[in-house]
């Protein structure tokens, strides 16, 4: 499975990266054979760093069908230095070893290539960590199926959560606000980890971040025109190990509100800088998107294209004027910034 010009265009930063994928996919050629080259219709995504004991679980838990089709899990251990990988691998997961840790959004766009490259229809992402419940996976894959939407994210807000951090439920709230305002469409949580989506959407959209790709992919997909849509979903306290996020020269030292001040800063450049890059793209010349190509342009990024779904024509999500001030006021429920074992 060699990247195509494609992907070598949108997804990666260098030729770097793509050697790193192209020497960890023929490794697993070698170890799983068909089953990494012959997927079964959907692809569950994770990426992992430093989770043994608790990835095992999380992997055996994983439904072996979701709304009727056939699962293959693919986890990316990213640089783990402990027992990671072997578990996932012990668990009946295709593992990809990467030896470098590059970050959570180096590994999921391998997993992407991986699940694309090897037939997958639809691909869902998970954490590694057993905050999501696996039984709602459904809820999330099934209206992308149906031909409803091309990309659905789960929503703590729509649905509930067990972590009360103020400050990482103010955190979410002000992303949420900024990308709706950003890009037309109204967004409650910006970084849930259980998301589903047609493959072909991670091949046509720039994933070049090595870390925080939860706000660039989102943002790539609705300007590309794709159809978006939300659905209620849980996220359960981290039971064994801790987070990943926000990680800094003063990491270890946990002083409170640090990491959640770093993470916020790297998070703000990468929205702030994804959404201009896809603002320079779409209004440069041979700016149609794999999902609009014919389609009349939306005003700055602020709407959405006709979108196709399972090849027939769908309107895509209806987008209104979203005011700062209107997303910020809400009184829905609690959120939390980006969620999982990164």
């Amino acid at each position: 499975m060699s990247p195509t010009k494609a992907d070598t265009a949108r997804n990666y930063a260098g030729p770097g990266d793509v050697a790193i994928d192209d020497a960890v996919i023929g490794v697993m050629e070698g170890q799983y054979g068909d089953r990494v080259r012959q997927l079964p219709p959907v692809a569950l995504v994770i990426a992992a760093y430093n989770e043994e004991g608790v990835v095992g679980p999380v992997v055996h838990n994983l439904p072996a069908q979701v709304c009727g089709r056939q699962t293959a899990t693919i986890v990316v251990a990213d640089g783990c230095v402990d027992a990671t990988a072997k578990e996932a691998d012990a668990a009946g997961a295709l593992v990809a070893d990467v030896a470098v840790n590059r970050g959570q959004g180096a590994a999921l766009r391998l997993g992407y290539r991986i699940a694309r490259e090897g037939g997958a229809r639809y691909i869902v992402t998970t954490d590694a960590d057993g905050q999501y419940n696996p039984a709602e996976i459904a809820n999330l894959l099934g209206p992308v199926i149906a031909g409803e939407a091309d990309f659905v994210t789960g929503s703590r807000r729509l649905g509930s959560e067990e972590t009360k951090d103020p400050v990482r439920q103010a955190g979410v709230r002000f992303f949420a606000a900024a990308i709706s305002v950003l890009t037309g469409q109204k967004i409650s949580d910006t970084t849930f980890g259980l998301r589903a989506m047609r493959a072909e959407v991670t091949g046509a959209v720039q994933l070049s971040q090595p870390q925080y790709q939860a706000s660039e992919l989102l943002i790539g997909v609705i300007t590309h025109g794709y159809k978006v849509k939300e659905v209620p979903a849980t996220i359960h306290k981290r039971r064994v190990g801790e987070s990943k996020k926000g990680h800094n020269p003063l990491y270890d030292l946990h002083i409170p509100g640090v990491n959640n001040l770093f993470y916020g800063v790297r998070f703000s450049r990468v929205v702030f800088g994804t959404w201009w890059r896809e603002r320079q793209r779409a209004s440069g010349p041979g700016s149609a998107s794999p999902r609009s190509e014919g389609a009349a342009g939306s005003a700055g990024l602020g709407g959405a294209p006709e979108a196709m779904a399972n090849g027939s024509p769908t309107a895509a999500s209806a987008t209104s004027t979203v005011s700062l001030d209107d997303l910020m006021d809400e009184s829905s429920g609690p959120a939390t910034p980006e969620s999982g074992s990164r």
